[in-house]
């Protein structure tokens, strides 16, 4: 029997995201970003459990990449939408980094991940909003 996984947060990036980039593509240079929000409101998938952190995006939704806290370096985060969401950058050991864009209630996510952490990584993040 394996180790049960309970799911902390499952789901897309904020719905603010979308609607402001929306509202910039009647500027019209802003159409790149709308087309990007789209995207992500589509087909982007946030899985956070007490196990790993899984992203599911890419065109179609079919690049899937998962971590386990231990692989875990360093989190900064960058308040967006008056802080009603944030980005996320979660660095791993290795050096790669994975970007979660538009993460609704990032101060709790981010509260969750930094429990599940490495001291040495905790130390290294620093406070909340960080940059």
């Amino acid at each position: 029997m394996g180790i049960r996984e309970d799911v902390f947060y499952e789901g897309g990036p904020h719905i603010g995201d979308l609607i402001i980039n929306v509202l910039l593509a009647f500027t019209v240079i802003c159409i790149p970003l709308t087309v990007g929000a789209v995207t992500r409101a589509i087909w982007l998938r946030y899985r956070i459990t007490n196990r790993r952190i899984s992203v599911t995006g890419g065109w179609g939704g079919r690049d899937r990449t998962d971590i386990v806290y231990s692989e875990i370096a360093k989190i900064v985060t960058v308040p967006r939408g008056i802080g009603l969401w944030g980005d996320m950058v979660v660095t791993l050991k290795d050096g790669n980094r994975l970007e979660l864009r538009a993460m609704p209630n990032f101060r709790g996510v981010y509260d969750y991940i930094n429990e599940k952490i490495s001291p040495q990584a905790r130390a290294v993040s620093g406070t909340l909003g960080s940059r």
